[in-house]
């Protein structure tokens, strides 16, 4: 009898367990199901709001299309050149050049980008040569454009955005916005009208909101054509000409260190001048180099070429310092025609 009891108590308790079981009613099955079937509503509807944002986006946005003059009717065509293929996504939009990179679209060329989640996307030239994930700021490389605007125009950008030839601003607003997600380096290329190259890396870059004036910070100097940003070598450069620390200008907002005049209205164009600089790539477009004026007012980097020679090509560009290489790119050899 003893050696039963134990095959008896076991008995006993899986009856006890099976009994005290859980079990589902009709009614807690059509709930589950219920449930199921509001979880997957939600989920089309989510979808169906994305779809609803591409569509908006694609019919609000012209740069998605093509015109032409063909029908009217003096007969003359006239196309609106596309963007390049290589437009960020419509929903998703990365950060900047680095983030477009890191996908694995390596192709130089027009990318939507947003900084900011709370802001709206904005065309960008990423260079893709020099190691990849450049976001181009700035670039003058055939005269075209004019730099020589005025504050709101520096603050929200200015320029063409479709060739690779194009010369544009892309906004101080921007830049700031790129610049506010961690450590950045400033990479300058340079170009004489002679083809001879030249550029200048700079650690560190920092640019304050339009509360400060978008003043400008950069760290550590590397490159072949000078550190023009700092000033030059003499200390008296330095004093009245370094571009550390300076307040953005324009010809009609003065931030300028120059007591008797305003730099940006001298010198044809919006910079972080000092007294006046070391440094103007928005300067007057001279077709000749060698220029002679009232003013140094050229594209200016004094420490190749002297204040009084302007450049055929400039391009400012930044990523992380990560990304930073030695040598400079050939995806921009095209450039400066």
């Amino acid at each position: 009898m003893s050696v039963m009891m134990p095959w008896l108590l076991l008995f006993l308790l899986l009856v006890s367990f099976s009994s005290a079981a859980p079990r589902f009613s009709e009614k807690d099955i059509c709930l589950l199901d219920n449930n199921k079937l509001k979880q997957r509503l939600k989920q089309l509807q989510d979808l169906l709001y994305l779809y609803e944002l591409q569509l908006k986006d694609i019919l609000e946005n012209t740069y998605h299309r093509t015109k032409s003059g063909l029908f009217s009717g003096n007969r003359s065509v006239q196309h609106e050149t596309l963007l390049p293929t290589t437009s960020g996504n419509l929903i998703v939009y990365d950060q900047d050049c680095s983030a477009v990179y890191n996908r694995k679209k390596t192709k130089t060329g027009y990318y939507r980008i947003r900084p900011r989640a709370d802001q709206e996307p904005f065309l960008v030239y990423c260079d893709m040569s020099d190691g990849g994930g450049w976001t181009v700021i700035q670039r003058r490389s055939n005269g075209k454009e004019n730099f020589n605007r005025k504050w709101d125009d520096y603050k929200l950008g200015f320029g063409k955005f479709q060739g690779k030839n194009d010369e544009y601003w892309l906004g101080n607003d921007h830049i700031h916005d790129l610049l506010a997600k961690g450590e950045t380096s400033l990479k300058i290329d340079l170009m004489d009208w002679h083809g001879e190259r030249r550029y200048a890396v700079y650690e560190n870059l920092q640019l304050a909101g339009e509360q400060d004036n978008y003043r400008l910070w950069f760290g550590t100097y590397s490159g072949n054509a000078g550190d023009a940003l700092s000033g030059g070598s003499s200390f008296e450069d330095q004093w009245s000409a370094s571009h550390r620390g300076m307040e953005f200008t324009t010809s009609d907002k003065d931030h300028d260190r120059f007591l008797a005049g305003n730099c940006a209205l001298e010198n044809k164009g919006g910079w972080w001048f000092n007294r006046c600089h070391a440094v103007n790539l928005n300067g007057r477009y001279y077709r000749t180099g060698r220029y002679n004026g009232s003013h140094d007012n050229g594209i200016v980097w004094s420490t190749w070429h002297g204040m009084w020679y302007s450049l055929k090509y400039s391009a400012m560009k930044i990523r992380a310092p990560f990304f930073v290489e030695s040598e400079s790119g050939d995806g921009e050899n095209s450039q400066g025609g």
